[in-house]
């Protein structure tokens, strides 16, 4: 396993992060914060969740058309960006078994990352796999190029990041792509609010432990004091930026310390922490997108009930 992103470096992040995102107004925190050990399992139990359809209907476009993807790229190296369980991924071995040999997952969550490659690697001898633990916002010059790439973030994480973000790490991908390059991207597609509210907000739960489970990490490597059942979940559809927005809300006026930053957060009864956005894609939208960054959509495939959408783009 190769380590770009070293305990110290997680740690001075997570410490820039929380510092920064208590000191705004609104008081945010990045959603990246989410995926210990636990919050990785708990985000793959979401994704087995009835509201929560992304997961499903990416599998389907992927089931669809991974034999299509895989003689248009012809790739030798799947690289893998935010990579977790892998399960999807699969489909794609599969149909590249013909031209690939290698696998590259990539993810910040070492030790499950490297149980997942582990599992790969064991059903597909004939490809070396190579995990990496890197920040792929951070660390996109650092990864292997060379071959025919083709490059995965999947599961609608573009949407984690807002527009000029998005833009510009797209840019930097672009950056390290070769022609023979392939980008494949995930994204939720524009619909009804309902579905998209209860997408992040299911009935039994578990995205709210997800969501607070960012405060047990600052508790557990900041020596802060939050109370979890101080704050209660919410999802909320923004529309005139197309997002759902997850947030924390205070209950109750209270201060929380952060030990390690030496700081005090004062939270109002009522006040809301945003602590992600999953914003939600046009096909006109994404193709703008990619062309400012220095991409082009050369495929736009859904599923069959048009609620998720795979792209596959090249550069310009």
């Amino acid at each position: 396993m190769e380590l770009f992103l070293t305990a110290d470096d997680l740690a001075k992040s997570l410490r820039r992060d929380v510092g920064d995102g208590l000191a705004g107004s609104p008081k945010t925190l990045p959603p990246k914060w989410f995926y210990d050990e636990r919050g990785s399992a708990l985000f793959e139990d979401i994704t087995r969740l009835g509201e929560y359809y992304p997961t499903r209907r990416e599998r389907e476009i992927i089931k669809a058309r991974a034999d299509e993807i895989a003689e248009l790229t012809g790739a030798t190296t799947l690289l893998e960006l935010g990579a977790g369980s892998g399960e999807k991924t699969r489909l794609l071995l599969t149909a590249l078994a013909g031209t690939l040999r290698s696998y590259v997952p990539v993810d910040v969550s070492g030790e499950f990352l490297g149980e997942a490659a582990a599992a790969i690697a064991a059903d597909h001898p004939d490809i070396a796999v190579r995990p990496v633990v890197a920040d792929y916002e951070q660390h996109l010059h650092l990864l292997p190029t060379g071959g025919r790439r083709l490059i995965a973030f999947l599961g609608g994480t573009i949407g984690n990041m807002p527009p000029a973000a998005r833009i510009g790490f797209l840019g930097a991908l672009r950056e390290t792509m070769g022609p023979d390059d392939a980008l494949l991207l995930g994204a939720d597609l524009v619909k009804e609010e309902d579905r998209l509210v209860r997408a992040y907000d299911d009935a039994s739960g578990v995205t709210a432990e997800f969501n607070k489970n960012v405060l047990r990490v600052i508790n557990r490597e900041l020596d802060a004091d939050f109370d979890l059942d101080a704050f209660e979940h919410l999802s909320v559809w923004n529309p005139s930026d197309e997002w759902v927005e997850m947030r924390l809300r205070s209950l109750r006026d209270q201060t929380v310390r952060i030990g390690a930053l030496d700081l005090t957060a004062e939270f109002a009864a009522g006040e809301e922490m945003r602590t992600e956005i999953s914003a939600k894609f046009r096909r006109e939208r994404m193709a703008t997108e990619l062309g400012a960054a220095g991409l082009r959509l050369a495929e736009f495939w859904t599923d069959e009930a048009g609620d998720f959408s795979l792209t596959l783009a090249r550069p310009l």
